[in-house]
């Protein structure tokens, strides 16, 4: 029979790069903190169903749960010096549970949310806002009406943020977060471009190169 369930996908912003860049050991060492972070974030019966590469799926009973967990999921990696930016969907809707899997076409729209959703941020839908008890316990940004591949109408969306004090610069070629400029890698000829080692620093004035032999 098919419930109500809040649910949450979320997953990490260069991802690929990361992976092209620092190899298969150094990304499945970040996949291993990502879910420690997520395991640590989990807000009252909010738990962890799946996950696939850097992609994570959490569902739970309560929209005020998941909600918190996202919110704790945000804060936490946005803190987190050479790590990846997380952005994800929220949304509340009807799921068939078979086994330990999910069905339904909440969880299309789900995700299709959270590829919307901007670095750094988690985009919820109408129906999951329309489901917590208390919004005024976090801040939401209206986002608009936005159209969804194979969801009938226009979508109103909204943006959870958070008031973290972390500041950071992006490395340009892994797209890590680097949160203490002090320590990283500088560019010789920009001074505002960071690196979170000397390989990406490498690659950087590579593949710039390359870009000037084409012009």
């Amino acid at each position: 029979m098919e419930e109500n369930v809040a649910i949450l996908m979320a997953d990490l912003t260069g991802y690929t790069a990361l992976t092209e860049t620092h190899g298969a050991v150094s990304a499945a060492d970040l996949i291993d903190r990502y879910l420690d972070i997520v395991e640590d974030c989990l807000v009252g019966d909010s738990r962890l169903t799946e996950r696939t590469g850097d992609e994570v799926m959490i569902v739970s009973a309560s929209p005020d749960h998941l909600l918190a967990s996202a919110y704790m999921i945000m804060k936490t990696t946005a803190n987190e010096d050479n790590f990846l930016q997380v952005h994800g969907g929220l949304h509340f809707g009807k799921l068939l549970k078979r086994r330990t899997s999910y069905f339904g076409s909440a969880l299309n729209l789900t995700s299709r949310i959270a590829a919307k959703a901007d670095p750094g941020t988690f985009w919820c839908s109408e129906e999951f806002i329309n489901s917590l008890s208390d919004k005024s316990l976090v801040k939401l940004s209206a986002k608009g009406k936005h159209s969804f591949k194979n969801i009938s109408g226009l979508q109103e969306m909204y943006e959870l943020s958070h008031d973290s004090k972390s500041s950071f610069v992006i490395d340009p070629v892994c797209r890590m977060m680097i949160l203490d400029t002090a320590n990283a890698i500088k560019h010789p000829a920009s001074g505002d471009v960071y690196f979170c080692s000397t390989a990406c620093l490498e690659k950087y004035t590579k593949d710039q190169m390359t870009d000037i032999r084409h012009d």
